[in-house]
């Protein structure tokens, strides 16, 4: 070890001491809840290193320190976050060979967190992929009560802020249609409910949102609307009765849309495949979709990638419906799952997505699906880096020598005291760490 390592592992090693005395609020925050493409017991540990031996021209992850992971049930609920720190490595040079410009690669990122801790993480994971450009912010808002509909939660401000940085980002929120939207509600209790949407019922409740993401200057946000609505795991399903679910979905775009200073995009997102009943079945028609997406995880087990392209009412026919309808494509939820740690499905997956131009992806980053937060997919973890390592813009932009960019720092979570460490630690650990002393943190707050 160089004299020049040796110093700065010993200031890493006094930081870390001082690390060790609180409670840094960098850990695993809530996932999106079990579902068509979900896992119910859904853990986040922190980013592994990349697998060794491998032929990507990709340089090795830093070390982590890891952290017990939590177990969320739903993106509501009480999260038990836990110390994690990137603790630093060699320079990651970016080579110049696999940089692509800004305009030619679609925009992308990943889902970190719902709430505060989604936004926290984005420094980190960008830094692992070697500065690369997450131009998308991705979070979902509880489904409990119509309060967490109406946008009644405090991260919104986070995510708000973050958006609001650059123009060139993306905000997309996914937005429950119903509450209780996990609790196994009857066919018949969601057909009742579908038929009071439809009848304008809860009109109000969507008004309050609109307003509320006007309010904190949002108003281009990309609302993914009652997701993966042909599964039978939401309340907001639309099998009960699909000609309500349109109906509904129709009067919620028109009451949002009539909220002066609105601009917002709304993704209609089923889950790929045949599920309950065929998503054509609940498309609400295309003066109220601006945006086509799909849900899209590895499974059932046993299917290949190409089975997933061709089967029924999957990746093929997503695209070529939007095609005829005149709509850009979106894969707002993606990611490993039933078939494991599968590195020619990521690569392919990747591939198709280049191919295919869509508005936006982004990977749900936590196990069994993802590939930085999880370490159970080493390889596929390898090929997902190396795609898109150093995403960043036109290659002038940067070069080997170019240290990557520290990025301001987002408003701090309640209760939470941001403390001052340094350029050269805030750098590695890719933010100015927010630390609690004395107890633990809450749900929703970091």
């Amino acid at each position: 070890m160089t004299p020049e390592r040796r110093r700065a592992r010993a200031r890493w090693l006094t930081v870390g001491a001082v690390l060790a005395a609180a409670s840094v609020t960098l850990a695993a925050g809530p996932a999106p809840s079990a579902g068509a493409g979900r896992a119910a017991d859904a853990r986040a540990p922190v980013p592994a290193p990349a697998a060794s031996g491998a032929a990507a021209p990709v340089p090795p992850a830093s070390p982590v320190a890891p952290s017990a992971p939590a177990a969320p049930t739903g993106a509501d609920a009480t999260a038990q976050p836990l110390p994690s720190v990137i603790v630093p490595g060699p320079p990651v040079p970016l080579p110049a060979h696999i940089l692509m410009p800004l305009q030619d690669t679609p925009a992308f990122g990943a889902f970190l967190g719902s709430d505060a801790r989604g936004v926290i993480r984005m420094p980190g994971l960008s830094h692992w992929l070697g500065g690369a450009d997450l131009r998308v912010g991705h979070t979902y808002l509880p489904g409990g009560t119509w309060a967490d509909i109406e946008g009644d939660v405090d991260f919104l401000e986070t995510w708000a802020h973050w958006r609001s940085e650059r123009p060139d980002r993306m905000f997309v929120l996914n937005v429950p249609l119903q509450e209780r939207n996990e609790e196994n509600l009857s066919d018949a209790e969601v057909r009742q409910l579908l038929r009071q949407g439809a009848e304008g019922r809860f009109d109000h409740h969507f008004r309050a949102l609109a307003e509320r993401l006007v309010q904190l200057k949002v108003p281009d946000t990309i609302l993914v609307l009652g997701w993966e609505m042909n599964g039978i795991t939401y309340t907001h399903r639309c099998g009960p009765d699909p000609e309500a679910w349109k109906k509904y979905w129709r009067r919620i775009v028109t009451t949002m849309r009539a909220v002066p200073g609105q601009k917002f995009r709304f993704d209609f997102t089923p889950s790929r495949g045949l599920d309950a009943v065929p998503w054509t079945q609940c498309y609400p028609g295309d003066d109220v979709v601006d945006i086509i997406g799909m849900d899209s995880y590895d499974q059932p087990a046993g299917l290949s990638f190409d089975e997933q392209v061709k089967e029924p009412y999957g990746l093929q026919a997503h695209v070529d419906f939007a095609r005829a309808h005149g709509k850009p494509i979106s894969y707002p939820e993606w990611g490993l799952f039933r078939n494991g740690d599968n590195p020619e499905w990521m690569r392919r997956m990747l591939a198709w997505m280049d191919e295919h131009k869509p508005l936006y992806n982004t990977l749900s980053d936590y196990c069994p699906h993802g590939v930085w937060r999880c370490t159970d997919n080493p390889r596929s973890s390898e090929v997902y880096r190396s795609v898109l390592y150093g995403r960043i813009g036109a290659p002038a932009a940067a070069s080997a020598s170019t240290p990557l960019p520290r990025p301001a720092a987002p408003p701090s979570p309640r209760d939470c005291t941001p403390v001052g460490l340094g350029d050269w630690v805030e750098h590695w650990i890719g933010q100015r760490p927010c630390i609690r002393f004395g107890r633990r943190p809450t749900a929703g707050t970091g």
